[in-house]
């Protein structure tokens, strides 16, 4: 969300399901190398949140908040200033969100437009690639690069919850 890489990581990963061999809540405390701190928790047993995934960040300068529940709002709060609604495609979106919005503002655009545009983003380079001709910058997409850092994040976290330690991350 932020283009900074955590370098480290301390995990307590829960079972709480009796016979669940996957661990079903996760508490991870991230670091990165700029001296920013994350946190992360993820559960499959809190009973009434509802695929509640939300996404905040805080600064120097002011914090960002977004909730799934709410997929069309981002809320900026400057620095010292009230919060502000930025919706998707409205004003102050930036290019690159108004870029792969695929409705008017005003219309709910969600889980499966998503994926949809996962979709899109990857064809877009296949068909550059394809055509000998260099895939447009703006075109994102997960790649092969990062599965890999997603398993290496998996593998630390579990190294960290049973070491009880923290965990030097190389992404």
């Amino acid at each position: 969300m932020t283009g900074e890489v955590p370098d480290r990581l301390y995990a307590d990963l829960t079972a709480f399901v009796p016979g669940r061999v996957l661990d079903d809540d996760a508490n991870i405390l991230l670091r990165y190398p700029s001296g920013a701190k994350g946190m992360l928790w993820a559960s499959q047993i809190a009973v009434g949140n509802e695929n509640a995934l939300s996404l905040r960040v805080y600064g120097e300068r002011g914090g960002l908040e977004w909730h799934h529940a709410r997929v069309d709002e981002l809320w900026f709060t400057p620095y010292g200033e009230p919060k502000r609604l930025i919706t998707r495609a409205g004003a102050g979106a930036g290019g690159s969100a108004n870029r792969v919005s695929r409705v008017p503002s005003g219309h709910p655009e969600g889980y499966l437009e998503g994926f949809a545009t996962l979709y899109r983003e990857a064809a877009d380079a296949i068909i550059a690639a394809r055509d000998g001709r260099p895939c447009d910058e703006a075109v994102m997409y997960p790649g092969i690069r990062d599965g890999i850092a997603g398993l290496a994040f998996i593998e630390a976290a579990i190294q960290s919850s049973r070491s009880g330690e923290w965990v030097s991350l190389d992404l």
